[in-house]
């Protein structure tokens, strides 16, 4: 089955959806994707220029314990940081074969010991695996986001009640 943003999605067993009322709620709600991130966790992040991808990634760093700010690795393609685990956080904005991919190494890195964030990840379909936690982000005004959270497993099914939980007291 082929989702909006053209990622091929098995049919998934959680879905949730958040609407963000600001950049800091977007941090927020990403801190606590961090917080809930184990070691192979992949995250693919997909929505237009300008929707709070990397606002999201920066709030999952901080999740990891890690004071540093995450920029968009549009033209490094690949940036490493370093929390309670490694973030690997790739932006494919640029990529756009499975052959670019394959000599940049990304399998390693979704193989690896850390969280992996992939912004774009729509660009390069079919090299994920299943599993992994899918949120696409839509602009709904100038400040509001929608992020919607996809899933094939329930392991994440605890990470979106905190969100759930989280986004209803503000």
């Amino acid at each position: 089955m082929e989702s909006r943003t053209g990622i091929r999605l098995y049919p998934p067993l959680l879905e949730a959806t958040f609407i963000s009322i600001s950049p800091e709620e977007t941090r927020a709600i990403g801190r606590i994707v961090g917080e809930y991130a184990v070691a192979g966790d992949v995250v693919l992040l997909t929505g237009e220029l300008g929707t709070g991808k990397t606002c999201l990634t920066q709030g999952i760093l901080h999740g990891l314990g890690s004071d540093d700010l995450a920029r968009s690795p549009t033209f490094v393609l690949i940036s490493e940081h370093h929390g309670r685990m490694p973030l690997y956080h790739m932006d494919l904005y640029r990529v756009g074969s499975v052959e670019q991919t394959e000599e940049l190494g990304i399998e390693e890195y979704l193989e690896g010991d850390g969280l992996t964030v992939v912004e774009w990840a729509d660009n390069v379909p079919g090299i994920f695996p299943d599993d992994s936690l899918r949120i696409h982000i839509e602009l709904v005004s100038e400040y509001d986001r929608r992020l919607s959270f996809t899933a094939a497993t329930d392991r994440f099914a605890g990470m979106l009640e905190a969100i759930t939980q989280m986004t209803s007291s503000c």
